[in-house]
């Protein structure tokens, strides 16, 4: 019997073992040479870890140098400190959650678990945070917000996913910019994944979309994705709704700038956890190009 987890990583190996090796590709997996996907963690590893700091980096921190330094850690903890009271609470749009922790939009979920996202909102719920829920969840808004309190080309079926938003109670809309077309998902290509249908999109458009050169999801994703999509759009999006609305991935000061002048609530900084364009900075180290530099 598997020893019972004691962090992220024992339940990633978990996982490893207990889905078909499609499905773990498809959730653990990057894209192309998964350059990006290393550079993601790799970022939050150098957090913690030891560094060596060299003169040149003190310089310029695109720039190496041969010669070390100092070796500095990234945290320096303070002693005698009273933390018999200790609150890492916070709030989002006025919502409080137990700490800065949310769950983004990720899809199908049903291929992990029978309940889908269904039981991934009932275990958000039970942490006290937020979870951001994917139009390409395996469950339907409906579904998903009877379990807890809870951009496409035609205009007209997103307009419709926005007022079964309002309807079922969510408090913002998530547009995520990042993707405006699908990118190369190797492993999924070369497994042919074959993606379960969207609740979501029941009703809306054909949901079986079949593809004999690569997987279905990338076949699904040229029918239902606007290379076109803009910062005009987000006018329109605020023209048909009043739940306040977040743009997610965003990477880059001026990008923030504009989402601010466009009037959006909220950013979320996002490379799309390295599953959208390769070569993109790791997000925890593009956190420090908007928000340090952002005035």
């Amino acid at each position: 019997m598997a020893a019972e987890p004691v962090n992220l990583n024992a339940f990633q190996e978990l996982a490893r073992l207990a889905l078909p090796k499609m499905y773990y590709d498809f959730y653990a997996g990057g894209v192309e040479n998964q350059y990006t996907l290393k550079e993601n963690m790799e970022a939050f590893h150098g957090i913690t870890q030891v560094k060596l700091v060299s003169m040149s980096n003190l310089r310029n921190r695109f720039r190496t140098f041969k010669r070390p330094f100092i070796i500095s850690p990234r945290f320096w903890p303070r002693i005698l400190v009273d933390v018999c009271r200790i609150d890492i609470s916070t709030s989002t749009l006025d919502y409080k959650i137990s700490a800065s922790i949310i769950i983004a939009p990720t899809g199908l979920h049903k291929l992990a678990n029978p309940e889908g996202e269904v039981a991934t909102a009932r275990a958000a719920a039970s942490c006290n945070t937020i979870m951001v829920l994917s139009f390409t969840s395996s469950c339907s808004i409906e579904e998903v917000a009877a379990s807890c309190n809870a951009a496409y080309k035609k205009r007209d079926m997103a307009a419709t996913l926005v007022q079964r938003a309002e309807r079922n109670g969510f408090m913002a809309l998530v547009l995520t910019a990042d993707t405006p077309r699908l990118d190369r998902r190797e492993a999924d290509i070369k497994n042919k994944m074959i993606a379960q249908q969207l609740k979501n999109l029941e009703g809306l458009l054909s949901t079986k979309v079949t593809s004999d050169t690569g997987s279905n999801l990338e076949a699904y994703a040229k029918e239902t994705m606007d290379p076109s999509l803009s910062w005009k759009d987000i006018e329109w999006l605020r023209s048909i709704t009043n739940l306040p609305i977040l743009i997610k991935g965003v990477l880059t000061r001026e990008d923030a700038i504009k989402a601010v002048e466009v009037g959006v609530a909220g950013i979320i900084v996002s490379n799309h956890g390295a599953r959208q364009l390769d070569y993109t900075p790791a997000t925890i180290s593009a956190l420090e190009e908007v928000t340090i530099n952002f005035t």
